[in-house]
């Protein structure tokens, strides 16, 4: 959907996040931002006080926990300059840490609370800050010691900074009575950080936007994550918010016996699933549509989880698919992905960046396994390839998704089913015959018209080649076919 900036919007400066918000956060409101410790919220609010003084806007950082050493040497991490933004660390008055001069008839916390409120409120009315962040709200709600008081004094804060104009994010590391929505009553809208631990890989985050008054908000968890130079959202792709004008020209293979299979070919624009054993020929078959986009004009992109970059590129010269030289004259682009590494709004996000030059014809994931590695404890796996597969439908993109089976022969399983969700299946096999390996390839399902129902033997040598329909085998999709007697059996190229 195209993002549609509202003049009296305060954008935040986070790539992705002004997207989720349509905009930004609404000038002169209070905003509140939680999470629990290491989350990103510090990182996110120095951005939105940075990006105010962009705008022209004073910024104040209020600290109750950090002290402005922290603040500005978390700036530096990230190669930030925090020049135009005041930093205030409220600290509680000397008398009240002199023991000696504490009051005796009024508990020390009423005195420090009343104390900390008419400093910040000092502060805003010297600065004349347009944008102000506090830091946190934990702080006050325990100088409060009660719900009625803490919701008195966060009522109080949001009246004064109504009348002073200015736009305001409020910090919740969530240590204390994480329960308590009194906050998310008051604030006109409410953002919550969350990090994740997987059992293994980096820690995962992600947000959601829980409330905005009066205003539309892309709805849902997004993926984010912390980098040198600050936080990166990847909003949640909604493939129905995306078309472009595109048409669906059939796309060959290249080779005679496979295009006939194919019914022709792939239709431009589809989704297909390449199945089968480990070292039957995925990627191979992979190869062949990427060349054969490029020699009709178009480029393509390849994500690999599985195999390392150099080998691939080195294994696949000798059987003619110069990776390397269709790399270098920029008509393809390859991704090696670190499956412990990635989220999958990390990957769309990638995905999208790759395509939106219209010449991209043609993506590649090699494997869905390797997906599936990347998000070992979500649940939403075959979601997230719906939305990404009808994206790049919508895109004129031709998909094609490798899938590894468990096992070589026999009864074979896949360890997800995508199936359903492709417009075409090819599936691999090996069998035996005459006392060697060979390999199978069938279409199982083609949405878009006519295919072969045949299975047909091919082999790997100096490329792909593809023989003639096994008209004569039963069994080969079982691995162990049955050949009636006396049928002479072909031979591959090889004299096998």
């Amino acid at each position: 959907m195209a993002q549609h900036i509202n003049p009296s919007k305060a954008r935040t400066g986070v790539p992705g996040l002004d997207d989720i918000l349509i905009g930004g956060l609404a000038q002169e409101r209070v905003f509140l931002l939680e999470g629990t410790p290491g989350t990103g919220k510090t990182t996110i609010a120095l951005r939105f006080l940075i990006e105010g003084v962009r705008a022209g806007e004073k910024g104040l950082y209020i600290t109750l926990s950090e002290t402005e050493t922290e603040l500005r040497q978390t700036a530096e991490s990230h190669g930030w300059s925090l020049d135009g933004i005041e930093i205030f660390e409220v600290v509680p008055p000397e008398s009240l840490l002199d023991a000696e001069q504490q009051q005796s008839l009024l508990y020390a916390s009423d005195l420090e609370l009343g104390e900390t409120a008419n400093l910040i409120f000092d502060k805003v009315e010297k600065t004349k800050a347009e944008r102000v962040v506090l830091d946190s709200l934990s702080e006050i709600r325990l100088l409060a010691q009660s719900s009625l008081r803490y919701r008195r004094q966060i009522l109080a804060l949001k009246h004064y900074f109504a009348r002073h104009k200015s736009t305001v994010l409020l910090l919740d590391d969530l240590t204390t009575e994480t329960n308590d929505k009194t906050v998310h009553s008051v604030a006109h809208g409410v953002i919550r950080l969350e990090e994740m631990s997987p059992d293994y890989g980096a820690e995962r985050r992600r947000l959601r936007v829980v409330k905005y008054r009066a205003q539309g908000f892309r709805g849902g968890f997004h993926d984010f994550s912390i980098r040198q130079g600050g936080a990166i959202v990847f909003p949640r792709l909604v493939a129905a918010e995306h078309r472009r004008a595109i048409s669906r020209a059939q796309m060959k293979t290249g080779l005679p016996g496979f295009d006939k299979l194919l019914g022709g070919g792939i239709e431009g624009g589809s989704s297909t699933v390449v199945v089968g054993p480990s070292g039957s020929g995925k990627s191979l078959i992979c190869l062949q549509f990427i060349r054969e986009t490029i020699r009709n004009g178009g480029k393509a992109a390849m994500f690999i989880f599985d195999e390392e970059m150099g080998l691939l590129v080195d294994r696949a010269k000798p059987l003619g698919f110069d990776l390397a030289a269709m790399r270098d004259c920029g008509k393809l682009s390859i991704t090696q992905l670190d499956a412990a590494e990635l989220s999958p709004g990390e990957f769309a996000h990638t995905i999208r960046e790759a395509i939106k030059d219209p010449a991209v014809k043609t993506v590649v994931i090699d494997s869905l396994n390797g997906f599936q590695a990347s998000m070992p404890q979500e649940n939403s796996l075959l979601l997230h390839m719906h939305e990404m597969l009808q994206y790049m439908n919508r895109q004129g993109v031709s998909t094609f998704l490798t899938v590894a089976q468990a096992g070589f022969m026999g009864d074979m399983k896949s360890p997800i089913d995508v199936t359903y969700l492709a417009d075409a299946v090819i599936m691999l096999r090996f069998f035996e015959a005459k006392g060697s390996v060979r390999r199978a390839l069938s279409v199982v399902k083609k949405r878009t018209g006519f295919h072969e129902d045949t299975i047909r033997e091919f082999w790997i040598k100096n490329g792909l080649q593809i023989g003639e329909p096994l008209t004569n085998f039963q069994g080969v999709l079982r691995g162990v076919p049955w050949l009636a007697p006396d049928t002479p059996v072909s031979a591959s190229p090889d004299g096998a």
